[in-house]
């Protein structure tokens, strides 16, 4: 088969489109013939040796096809299904082996490119919006960063489950973004916005149920100085960098707040689990109520153009190849 590789550590030069051996599927595993691989950031850490990897090694995680062959012990799927999955390594390929417990049901009606863009920032945005805090009809989410790929999903899934979203963005192009996704209230974030007064305004000066931040160190007192009373912070990531330690008395004196910081990985624990979220973002495409489009699609021969371009921030939306 052929199989996208990262020689050494470094830039996109160092991927090649090479032909390697067949794998084959161990105990519990499926052999699935890729359709579609999403690229992700991670990918191009663990390329430029960011993420600690041996070379030569096959790249990405996440992708889509369908069942080819099943090792042993596999009952959940069979020959001929339409699968996807978020965490299996060597996904830029035109044959991957992948962990049985780890695929997601792919329905007739939602297309490859779509199913193979769509597992992580899918199966993230359904378990803030589900697990780390349960939106109910109502309740009101501050959600930064809303025109990112996390971001327009999730402003979704709270708007599904009957919540009202405020949304920060940093352009007024990406503002629009947000309120095409379903955001009732958006507005630019920088050093001369107060992100917590302008909250408590668009809230009569109540504050939000729950704050979903990305951003991490930039944000996060803001974020904690928007939430009501007994509100709900969802620390989910640190785009800006890592929140430094502070004082946990804090949550106190403002108000007895609840602070997370999940991740997918304990969301996703069982097979069952997974099946129940990924449930969710397949219905969603579905019946409409979920809008995902895949931005740029490159052939898999292609995948060091695709990282540039990436990398370069020459592209908008999920960036996927195709085999």
């Amino acid at each position: 088969m052929h199989a996208v590789q990262a020689m050494r550590a470094g830039g996109p030069e160092v991927l090649e489109y090479r032909e390697v051996p067949d794998p084959e599927p161990q105990a519990g595993e499926v052999l699935v013939e890729v359709k579609a691989a999403g690229i992700n950031f991670i990918d191009t850490y663990r390329r430029s040796g960011v993420y600690p990897m041996e070379f030569p090694h096959t790249v990405g995680v996440e992708g889509s096809g369908v069942v080819r062959a099943l090792g042993e012990g596999v009952t959940q799927v069979a020959v001929g299904d339409r699968v996807a999955w978020h965490n299996a390594h060597g996904s830029y390929a035109e044959l991957v082996c992948v962990s049985a417990d780890e695929l997601m049901r792919v329905p007739d009606s939602v297309g490859f490119e779509t199913a193979a863009a769509i597992p992580m920032q899918g199966l993230t945005s359904q378990y803030l919006a589900t697990g780390s805090h349960r939106i109910e009809a109502g309740q009101t989410a501050l959600i930064h960063a809303a025109a990112g790929g996390v971001g327009l999903i999730l402003t979704q899934f709270v708007k599904h489950l009957g919540g009202r979203v405020i949304g920060t963005v940093s352009t007024q192009e990406k503002a629009e973004l947000a309120r095409a996704a379903g955001a009732d209230e958006v507005f630019l974030y920088g050093p001369d916005v107060d992100i917590a007064a302008t909250v408590r305004e668009l809230t009569g000066g109540e504050g939000v149920d729950v704050a979903y931040d990305g951003v991490g160190k930039d944000t996060f007192d803001a974020s904690l100085a928007s939430l009501r009373v007994r509100g709900s912070m969802v620390l989910f990531g640190g785009a800006s960098g890592q929140v430094p330690p502070f004082d946990i008395q804090r949550l106190n004196s403002e108000g007895g707040l609840f602070l997370s910081r999940p991740s997918l990985v304990w969301f996703t624990r069982t097979p069952e689990e997974l099946a129940e979220r990924s449930a969710m973002v397949m219905e969603g495409l579905e019946q409409g109520w979920l809008d995902f489009r895949v931005g740029t699609a490159f052939p898999l021969a292609q995948a060091a153009e695709a990282h540039r371009a990436l990398e370069g921030r020459q592209t908008t939306g999920k960036v996927v190849l195709t085999v």
